[in-house]
């Protein structure tokens, strides 16, 4: 586990949206082989809860990291009794009762897909690929439902708009492009960036969009206008990803700094630095309550590269792949793999909003799809 460190002061988001330092102590637990889980080993970070007014025996806020490469923060526990068993206050996510199985393999493409995302009702998929092309897919049928062409290189990200009326899409040719959902028409082109735009995100009420790049910068779009709204350049790499914090109030950052990034969307300005990560950060993102950040680092030439992570819609579940071949779906109480996926070489993956399905891509022109029995 050369050059795999771990985080030394975990960051959690306070009521205010503010990042507070916390003293804290960590213990190493061994991965099993029972758990599927193929790196040595696991830490866990405990924040003694001090300021609480109300404070019972031994209640701590954990940070786990899953294989040193994944961090979360501020996840609510109760006692530990000892460090085998953990118990959280949440409720039991039921589709972890069941198992998913491997539905369908969707063919379209023509050169490696770069994505691929569930609609927010869960009946589409949007995938993007080095044939320049997005593409729309029906859940059920596998059959695609839209072709979005438009792009003159690589089109390395696309999303669907929270209310599902619109497409953001970006590429190498250094482009957003704005789509209409029902006709497949380009709205508008937004232009500004001067490297590979590597990500796109909607802000949760579909009027912005936040944008990196390999220019080093992250810009805030107006959807109606396309307007550069704001641009923030306090990173010193390549920016990799961003997204709107649930309440369209925050943005989080990651990039080849080494660094996470907190923005404040109406200012414009940096809120905080987290700090931790050794290496160039490949992913950050809210959970769905906004109180915590999930990170991952990629470690370059290393076996089991972890290439993506998401969380569930509710906040009881981590879905990780890796480009070892597999697909992990974690439960938040324990920390504990449930369910091991397998795959060509795992580039990204996604949950569906209801936690019914998961779709993965792999460095090809397939995606597949798998679902709760």
């Amino acid at each position: 586990m050369g050059g795999c460190v771990p985080v030394a002061s975990p960051l959690e988001l306070s009521e205010t949206n503010e990042l507070n330092m916390f003293p804290t102590r960590s213990v190493t637990i061994n991965a099993t082989q029972s758990t599927n889980f193929k790196i040595a080993k696991m830490k866990f970070f405990l924040k003694q809860n001090k300021k609480k007014k109300k404070k019972n025996k031994g209640e701590e806020t954990v940070n786990f990291v899953l294989g040193n490469w994944v961090r979360t923060a501020s996840i609510r526990i109760g006692w530990i009794d000892d460090f085998n068993k953990i118990v959280a206050r949440y409720v039991e996510y039921i589709c972890f009762i069941k198992q998913y199985n491997q539905l369908k393999d969707f063919q379209g493409h023509s050169k490696i897909v770069t994505c691929a995302q569930f609609s927010p009702d869960g009946t589409r998929i949007i995938t993007a690929s080095y044939d320049q092309i997005v593409r729309i897919w029906d859940v059920e049928s596998g059959q695609v439902i839209q072709i979005l062409k438009g792009h003159s290189h690589w089109v390395l990200d696309a999303q669907f708009s929270p209310d599902e009326n619109m497409i953001v899409s970006c590429s190498r040719d250094r482009t957003i492009r704005l789509w209409d959902m029902k006709s497949g028409q380009e709205i508008r082109v937004l232009e500004g960036h001067s490297w590979n735009v590597t990500r796109v995100r909607f802000s949760p009420d579909a009027q912005m969009i936040v944008s990196c790049s390999l220019d080093k910068t992250v810009r805030l779009w107006d959807v109606n206008s396309g307007h550069e709204i704001k641009r923030m350049e306090e990173h010193s790499n390549m920016v990799n990803d961003v997204q709107f914090s649930p309440d369209g109030e925050m943005i989080v950052s990651s990039a080849d700094d080494n660094k996470i990034l907190i923005w404040n969307v109406k200012s414009g300005e940096m809120i905080r630095e987290l700090v931790g990560h050794l290496d160039c950060v490949q992913r950050a993102q809210f959970s769905p309550d906004g109180q915590s950040i999930l990170s991952l680092k990629k470690l370059e030439g290393h076996s089991n590269v972890v290439s993506d992570v998401k969380f569930s819609s509710d906040g009881q579940a981590v879905v990780s792949c890796s480009l070892d071949g597999t697909i992990q779906l974690w439960d938040t109480k324990t920390g504990q793999s449930i369910q091991q996926l397998e795959y060509n070489s795992v580039s990204g993956v996604d949950i569906s909003s209801n936690g019914d399905k998961i779709v993965a891509f792999s460095y090809g022109p397939t995606i597949r799809l798998w679902g709760c029995n």
